[in-house]
C-alpha cells in the first residue's frame, strides 16, 4: 500500500514511525514532514492548503491511502476533496470535523443527545458574554469557538481573568476563531484523554492518556499545546472507560450519523472525571499531540491496518493489542514558549534510540547541514517502562542526553500517576 501522510509535528513523526512498521506498506510519502519523519518517509513538497494539488499528486503517484495528522486540513475539507477523487483517507469530512472546528457545535450536540458536559452559552458579542460571566461568577471557562492551535481556552479562576479572555477573543487575538465565544461551567476533577477509532458506525476503543497543558512544574503558568503525557491514565478505570463509551462516545457517533455527518477517523475525547463520573470537555478529530506518541509506542497492532479499516468502513470485528508497559513523553520546548522564542537554535546531540526510548521530532529542521529548533515544541522524548515511574525515569535519562542550550522542559511529567504508584 502506498501511503501519503499529511503533517509535520511530533504526532506525525510518531504516525510515520508506526506506519513504517506495517508489512502492508510498500511506500510512505509525507508532506511537509520534518527531519524525524524523513527517516521513515520520502518527503514531498506540497502545499497542504491546495487540496486539488494533493489529490493530483495522489493520482500521479498511485497513492492508495492518505493519513491526515493535524486538524486544520480536516476542518478545511481536505478529506472531502480526496474522497470525491476516489482516494481513501483517514480523517472526517469537514461537516464531521466541526466536532473540533466549532466548540458551539459540539456543545449543541451534547445538549441534543444528553451527553454529560458543562452547562454553557454561546455569544457573538462581547457585552452579553461579559454580563453572563458577571452573573455566573468564577471559576468559569472561556473558549474561542474555532481552531486556535490549542490556545483559545481560558480556565478563568477570577472574574478579571474571564473578562480579559472574552476581550481577547473579540479583539481578534485568535483571528476568526474568536468571532464566537462559548462560556461554560467550570468542571472540577481530573482530566483524561480517551481515544477511539470510528468508521461511521462502528467504534473501536483505543486507550487513555493524560496530558500536561500548563507550561510550568506543578501545573503552573499559561496553557500550551502540551508539555508531556503518559499512557494509560490510571483515572480511566475499566468502569470509567465503560461509562465513557456508553454515555459519551456511542451517543456522539450515533448523533453524528443521524445528522447525516457520520464520523470516520479518530475521536479524541478530552474528559473531566468528576464526582458524577466522566464529563466531556471537548472533542478533537485527530490524535492528540503529545498523547499520540505514548499511545503508539505502546501499540502492538498494525496501525496502518486499523487506520485503513476506519477509512473504509471495515472496522467491525477488529481488535487492538497493547504492550503491558506504560509510556511517558517529555516535551522539550524553546525557551520563551508559549510566548516569543528564538528560532533556528542548534540541537547539537540526541540520545541513541533504544528498545525503551524514542525521540520524536516536532519543531525541527536541517539548516546548513545541522539540526535546528524551528518551533515552540521541538522534541518529544518518549520511553516505556513497567510502571509510569519507570517510564518517567527512562524518559528523563534520555532528556539528559539531549544537547540543546535553548531548550527547557517540565521536570514533573506523570506526577499524578507516580503519586498513585507510591502512596
Amino acid at each position: 500500500m502506498k501511503v501519503l501522510l499529511i503533517g509535520s509535528g511530533g504526532r506525525e513523526h510518531a504516525l510515520a514511525w508506526k506506519i513504517a512498521q506495517s508489512p502492508k506498506l510498500t511506500a510512505l510519502y509525507a508532506t511537509p514532514g520534518n527531519p524525524g519523519i524523513a527517516e521513515e518517509a520520502k518527503i514531498v513538497a506540497l502545499d497542504t492548503d491546495d487540496h486539488a494539488a494533493i489529490a493530483d499528486f495522489c493520482r500521479r503517484q498511485g497513492i492508495d491511502f492518505v493519513v491526515v495528522g493535524p486538524e486544520a486540513p480536516l476542518v478545511a475539507g481536505l478529506a472531502d476533496v480526496l474522497r470525491a477523487a476516489g482516494i481513501p483517507v483517514f480523517g472526517p469530512s469537514a461537516a464531521a470535523a466541526q466536532l473540533e472546528g466549532s466548540k458551539g457545535f459540539t456543545k449543541d450536540l451534547c445538549a441534543r443527545y444528553g451527553i454529560p458536559t458543562g452547562a454553557y452559552k454561546r455569544f457573538t458579542a462581547a457585552e452579553p458574554a461579559r454580563a453572563y460571566v458577571r452573573q455566573e461568577g468564577a471559576p468559569i471557562v472561556i473558549k474561542a469557538d474555532g481552531l486556535a492551535a490549542g490556545k483559545g481556552v481560558t480556565v478563568a479562576m477570577t472574574l478579571k481573568e474571564a473578562l480579559a479572555a472574552i476581550d481577547d477573543c473579540f479583539s481578534g487575538a485568535f483571528g476568526d476563531a474568536g468571532a464566537e465565544v462559548v462560556v461554560e461551567a467550570y468542571l472540577d476533577g481530573e482530566e483524561a484523554s480517551f481515544f477511539c477509532l470510528c468508521d461511521g458506525m462502528t467504534v473501536l476503543p483505543l486507550a487513555s492518556a493524560q496530558d500536561h497543558k500548563r507550561v510550568g512544574d506543578g501545573d503552573t503558568g499559561p496553557n500550551t499545546g502540551g508539555m508531556g503525557a503518559y499512557s494509560p491514565a490510571p483515572v480511566m478505570t475499566p468502569e470509567m472507560t465503560e461509562r465513557t463509551m456508553r454515555e459519551i462516545i456511542e451517543p456522539t457517533v450515533r448523533g453524528m450519523a443521524d445528522s447525516g455527518h457520520p464520523f470516520t477517523g479518530v475521536l479524541f475525547a478530552g474528559l473531566m472525571i468528576t464526582e458524577k463520573g466522566p464529563e466531556l470537555i471537548e472533542y478533537n478529530v485527530r490524535f492528540g499531540d503529545p498523547e499520540c506518541q505514548v499511545l503508539l509506542i505502546r501499540m502492538k497492532s498494525d496501525l496502518l491496518e486499523l487506520l485503513y479499516a476506519s477509512a473504509t468502513g471495515t472496522l467491525g470485528g477488529m481488535k487492538v493489542e497493547w504492550r503491558d508497559e506504560s509510556a511517558l513523553t517529555v516535551v522539550m520546548a524553546s525557551r520563551g514558549y508559549p510566548g516569543a522564542y528564538e528560532k533556528n537554535t542548534p540541537v547539537a546531540a540526541l540520545p541513541e534510540p533504544s528498545a525503551a526510548t524514542k525521540v520524536f521530532h516536532a519543531g525541527t529542521a536541517i539548516k546548513d547541514g545541522r539540526l535546528v529548533a524551528t518551533g515552540g515544541r521541538v522534541l518529544n522524548v518518549t520511553a516505556i517502562g513497567e510502571t509510569i515511574g519507570e517510564a518517567k525515569a527512562a524518559a528523563y535519562a534520555a532528556v539528559e542526553a539531549v544537547s540543546w542550550e535553548n531548550g527547557f522542559y517540565r521536570s514533573d511529567i506523570g506526577w499524578r500517576a507516580v503519586a498513585r504508584e507510591n502512596p
